[in-house]
């Protein structure tokens, strides 16, 4: 079953430095959708680990529960955030939603 357009959870300010929580989640589709986040149209990687841009170090991506945590914001993680639910019968993707920092 092909997902529903997911529910997104994007707090609209973020003081600097403080953590914020992203959150998307739907729960139609079959088999389980895993989840990916993007800012301003660009995929945030779930490894930031082995990311090519070390500024988007500051935060957790959990592709199974569709939450993205900044540990520490700063002004470039301001933008607009979405995100979309993936499964084997096809994805839907959340409008985007702007967080300043």
């Amino acid at each position: 079953v092909k997902p529903m357009t997911p529910r997104c959870t994007v707090p609209k300010a973020v003081p600097v430095g403080k953590s914020a929580s992203l959150h998307c989640h739907e729960n139609e589709g079959f088999p389980k959708s895993t989840y990916s986040w993007y800012r301003n149209s660009e995929p945030l990687s779930p490894d930031t680990k082995s990311s090519a841009k070390p500024h988007n170090s500051s935060y957790t991506l959990n592709p199974a529960t569709g939450t993205l945590v900044f540990h520490a914001v700063h002004k470039g993680d301001t933008g607009r955030y979405s995100c979309i639910a993936t499964n084997d019968a096809g994805f839907a993707k959340c409008e985007e939603q702007e967080m300043e920092v």
